[in-house]
């Protein structure tokens, strides 16, 4: 996935409207060189598209991407490499390894909620708990990690709260007129409690979310339903517990971690001469 509005915009900001001062001071505009973008960490790759794209917007052409993205890597295992201009190379250096850092390190730690609930039918979600701009990618990053995605906006289905179920008069009025007005809209309702699941079940949703409530609370959910409606378990789950509360049978996990959270994974760009 590449967005080059976005990394127009990077770069735009990485300069300010003048010039790499460094590079230009000290480095012969002559200068050809190879640079390596090498993994420090195992992890998940995301964004190698988006850091090849950055080269691309400088004029560097000369190319070889080693890894897709959703592949695992090993820690100095080389990922990309490109050769050209010293200052082209230096100028993308640092916008290049934001997005495939940010990028790699969401993937990375999706993977590892993955593989914290394997075994069991639970799926791991993200939130829109993204960073402003960035959706489409971080949730991109997000399916490259073995996840999958809730809503990417408001507009794709609708997810009942508090608030609106205050606004609305009550949570049997909130989802009429929500049922009344899309029609076609697939409909959530988020419930803190067991009395609350049996108050909305009878208007069938198709799916129920359920804030923050103990693995025990969430198996007595599960056994509620029966298979009426889909269940999320949100708030209070762990890398830790996270098995617990996929082995009672919900069918997602909402983690709003996995983009709000993520640690930047570590690669690096080594320089060498041809």
């Amino acid at each position: 996935m590449i967005d080059r509005d976005l990394i127009k915009r990077a770069l735009a900001e990485d300069l300010q409207g003048g010039e790499d001062i460094t590079s230009v001071a000290t480095v012969s505009g002559s200068e050809k060189v190879v640079a390596d973008f090498v993994s420090r960490k195992s992890g998940v790759v995301a964004g190698i598209d988006m850091a090849r794209a950055v080269l691309e917007e400088v004029g560097l052409t000369d190319i070889a991407v080693l890894v897709r993205d959703g592949a695992s890597v090993k820690a100095g295992e080389l990922l990309m490499t490109v050769r050209g201009d010293t200052r082209a190379i230096l100028l993308a250096e640092r916008t290049a390894l934001n997005f495939l850092g940010h990028l790699s390190g969401i993937a990375t730690l999706t993977r590892t909620w993955v593989d914290a609930i394997s075994g069991t039918q639970c799926k791991i979600r993200d939130t829109r708990k993204t960073t402003p701009g960035m959706r489409l990618l971080e949730k991109y990053a997000v399916r490259m990690g073995g996840g999958t995605n809730h809503r990417m906006s408001l507009s794709d289905a609708a997810l009942i709260k508090d608030n609106h179920i205050a606004a609305a008069g009550g949570v049997a009025e909130a989802f009429s007129k929500v049922r009344a007005k899309f029609p076609a809209s697939e409909i959530e309702i988020e419930v803190d409690t067991l009395d609350q699941l049996r108050e909305v079940l009878p208007l069938q949703p198709d799916l129920v979310l359920l804030d923050n409530m103990s693995p025990a609370q969430c198996a007595e959910a599960v056994s509620l339903v029966a298979g009426a409606t889909k269940l999320e378990a949100s708030g209070g789950i762990s890398l830790e517990n996270a098995k617990a509360y996929a082995v009672t049978g919900v069918n997602f996990l909402a983690i709003g971690a996995l983009t709000h959270s993520a640690p930047v994974f570590d690669i690096g760009l080594d320089l060498r001469a041809e």
